[in-house]
Parts: C-alpha cells; sequence; structure tokens
C-alpha cells in the first residue's frame, strides 16, 4: 500500500495554491493524499505568520494531528516555517522545517520516514530566496488560484512578508498562459490570479519584463476560460487601464479587493504605505464609474501604534461613505524584527477589539447594502459542491453568494438567474430562468 499524506493550510490563497501543488508532488512520488482524520503517515502543514494568533495555530494543528496519528512525520512548511525555524523544531512531535526556499523540494527532503529526538531544519537566508516556482490550486474548488507573482519589495511597517517570501519575483506571461490552458483542460471554469503583490507582476531576476496589464491583456485571450477573478491588489498598482479593461472584459470579473489598511493619512505614513486615502477614493471612484454594479473588499487593520480615537473616527467615517461591498478587518499584533513593533503609542487591547467590532459590523451593513442593490437583477452563478442543510452555494461574476436547493448536476455549473431576496443567513436567494436546470 502507498503511504498516506495529508495536508492543513493556514493563511492566503497563495498558501493554497502552493499546498496543493505540493500535493501533486507527493502524489507523484506514490503518495496517496487522504483526509486529516485518516490516520496518515506523514502531515504537511502549510503555515502563515500574519499575526500571532497564526502562530498559535500552527501549534494547535501539530497537537491534534499527533492525537489523530502519533507515529505520523510532521513537516512545517510556509511563512512561519521561515521566520521561526527553531521555534517550530521545538514544538514536540515536528519531524522537519523547510523554509521559502525549500518547500518544493519537500520530496526530496523527505527520505524515510523515521522520526528523530530533534527535529531536521533545512532554512536559507531569506535573501537566497530569489526563483519563482509557478503554483496553482486544484481538486477541492470548481475556481482555482493561480500563483502568478512572489515576494514584496515594499517595506510595510507591520509587514512579515518581506522578511517570510523574499524580494518581489514573476512567473512569464507565457507559462502563466500555458498553466491556465491545463486548469481549463481539467475543467475549471474560474481562475483567481494569486499574489504577495500581484500588480507588481513582472518583476524576473529584479528586473522589469512585463506589467500586470500585459498578464491580464494576454489570459484575457484564452479560449475556454469563462472566469478570470483579481485577487488583492494594491490601489497604487491598480491603473486605470486595467479598471477599463476589465469593465469591457468578457472573462474578467467585477470583482476587486483592494487594501486600504487605513482611511487616515497620518496612519498610512506610519505604515509606509505607498498612497492617501484620497488615491483610494479615486480608484473606488472610478471602478464604480464603469462598472456600477462592482463589488469592491477593503482590508484594513485596526489599533496601529499610534491610532488615536480620532484616527480609527477618520477610517471608520471614511469606509462608510465609500460605495464598497465588504471589509476584511484586522487587529493589529506585534510582529518581531517589523519597524512599528518598537514604535510608541501602543493601543490597548481592548481598544483593539472595539474597534474591530465596529469596523465588522461595518461591513455586514456594507454586504448587506451591496446584496439589496443587486436583488430583482439577472445573474450569472458558478455553483460549487459547498452543502449545508440541504443547500448548495455559488457566487455571481460580481461575488454576490447566492443558495439554491442542492442538486448533484449543478456543481461546477455556470446557470442564469434572478436574486430575489436575502435569506435570514445572509445569502442570496435565487429564482430559477429558462436557463436554469430544472428537475
Amino acid at each position: 500500500m502507498n503511504k498516506k499524506v495529508a495536508f492543513y493550510t493556514l493563511g492566503c490563497k497563495l498558501n493554497y495554491s502552493e499546498t496543493s501543488t505540493i500535493g501533486r508532488l507527493f502524489q507523484k512520488a506514490g503518495f496517496d493524499t487522504v483526509d486529516f482524520t485518516d490516520t496518515p503517515d506523514v502531515f504537511v502543514i502549510n503555515t502563515c505568520s500574519v499575526t500571532e494568533h497564526a502562530d498559535k495555530k500552527c501549534r494547535k494543528v501539530v497537537k491534534e494531528a499527533l492525537k489523530i496519528s502519533p507515529a505520523a512525520y510532521v513537516t512545517i512548511v510556509g511563512c512561519y516555517a521561515q521566520l521561526k525555524p527553531q521555534e517550530i523544531a521545538d514544538i514536540p512531535g515536528v519531524d522537519m522545517v523547510l523554509g521559502a526556499a525549500e518547500k518544493f523540494l519537500i520530496v526530496d527532503h523527505i527520505q524515510d520516514l523515521t522520526k528523530n529526538p530533534k527535529a531536521l531544519v533545512y532554512n536559507q537566508p531569506v535573501s537566497e530566496v530569489n526563483q519563482f516556482v509557478s503554483s496553482y490550486s486544484f481538486g477541492d474548488r470548481t475556481r482555482t488560484f493561480l500563483k502568478v507573482q512572489d515576494g514584496c519589495d515594499y517595506s510595510c511597517t507591520f509587514c512579515t512578508i518581506p522578511l517570510a517570501r523574499g524580494a518581489s519575483r514573476s512567473d512569464t506571461i507565457e507559462h502563466v498562459i500555458e498553466q491556465a490552458k491545463v486548469i481549463v483542460a481539467s475543467g475549471i471554469k474560474e481562475i483567481v490570479l494569486t499574489g504577495v503583490n500581484l500588480g507588481d507582476f513582472g518583476i524576473r531576476e529584479g528586473k522589469r519584463d512585463d506589467r500586470f496589464f500585459d498578464l491580464v491583456q494576454a489570459l484575457d485571450k484564452v479560449e475556454g476560460l469563462e472566469r478570470i477573478r483579481i485577487s488583492s491588489i494594491e490601489p497604487n498598482l491598480l491603473s486605470d487601464e486595467v479598471i477599463a479593461f476589465v469593465a469591457g472584459s468578457k472573462r474578467f470579473v467585477p470583482h476587486f479587493h483592494i487594501p486600504l489598511q487605513s482611511g487616515s493619512n497620518k496612519i498610512l505614513g506610519l505604515m509606509r504605505r505607498r498612497y492617501k486615502r484620497e488615491l483610494y477614493a479615486d480608484r473606488v471612484a472610478k471602478i464604480k464609474q464603469l462598472m456600477p454594479d462592482c463589488c469592491i473588499g477593503v482590508d484594513v487593520i485596526v489599533g496601529f501604534p499610534g491610532e488615536s480615537r480620532e484616527d480609527f473616527l477618520d477610517t471608520y467615517n471614511f469606509l462608510n461613505e465609500l460605495d464598497i461591498s465588504y471589509l476584511h478587518v484586522f487587529t493589529y499584533s506585534e510582529r518581531e524584527n517589523t519597524p512599528a513593533a518598537e514604535m510608541p503609542g501602543s493601543v490597548p487591547g481592548s481598544a483593539r477589539a472595539d474597534r474591530s467590532k465596529m469596523l465588522h459590523i461595518l461591513s455586514e451593513k456594507k454586504r448587506r447594502a451591496f446584496y439589496d442593490s443587486q436583488l430583482n437583477k439577472a445573474a450569472e452563478v458558478l455553483f460549487e459542491a459547498d452543502i449545508k442543510d440541504g443547500y448548495m452555494y455559488g457566487f455571481t461574476r460580481n461575488y454576490v453568494k447566492v443558495r439554491a436547493k442542492y442538486d448533484p448536476v449543478l456543481v461546477n455549473e455556470m446557470k442564469k438567474v434572478q436574486l430575489t431576496n436575502i435569506s435570514p443567513e445572509g445569502d442570496v436567494d435565487i429564482t430559477e430562468t429558462e436557463e436554469f436546470l430544472v428537475h
């Protein structure tokens, strides 16, 4: 019998794409991929280290893994593994720690599954992490997360990602197109473009060969690809030409996720962000001018050092007035080796929690208003294999989550529907149109 491997992913969409690629490496080596609870011989835990909470999650996952399969070989990869390899190596039961440059060589490193009293650590300095390794997720969704860029050259004072993933680097347009064609041939209907700093696409060996806009134009020509979604893109890198192209494209969908982090120019300066709130407002206005029904998501951090009550209210009021659709709210946590961790003006934990709660409430208000604005409109839904209480779910092009009574035939199918009302759970109910498959 083949050895069994199970995976657990913490963090961002980029991590999911990389876990899936690592999984294919194991399959080629003769391993069977199984569920986390299916007593695997090997656990691979792909970690995040954006917040302190993510580090704690890693420790908890290791503990649970060893309850399920005490003799299993436990390998840790990802950002946490690059930043704090020795800290992970000291976690009881961990057998191997692989840094950013080594994680895609994982099968080579696992020569046997003998557990050692001390974990093996393979971790190069992040300055030596300079190769781009392509990856995409597959097998668990009707959409694929396709990594086209990695690393970051920005120096935001709160962020550990450059320390964990290295300098900005990218795939080639030609290879991205090849990957997209393989994905389309597998039956996937939607590709989500991912990267650490996606708009910085085009840097190879420290030099810029192409632009993100060049990639967008090339992908739009891939036959058989029905949807392309841009994940997260910095406001200063989201150009008018990209916005206009998406507005006129049949493949790129009207949905942007644009990090803001703060609505206070004072705090943006302390964060070393590369824009002011006026530019952010301009980007939102430009999108809504060309795509009134576009969904716009926003990242925001509360409790950054030096953020007074007035600074927070600046952010709250700024977001309240913007025509956006939802928020991803992060509570600031101090990270080692970042300038922000040494800044004065630490915000008390209770104030951070209160501000986070206010923005979560605002996010629900924004999402509800956006969904309300879409009711009684026709939409095209891509249904997923996500089932709960007899319902299945899917998303419109502009990221409205809808539900329908479960029908296995509808999984990974595009159907035209009418958006009718918002369910008690906050999803949108639909009415079938003539083009909807009726049983």
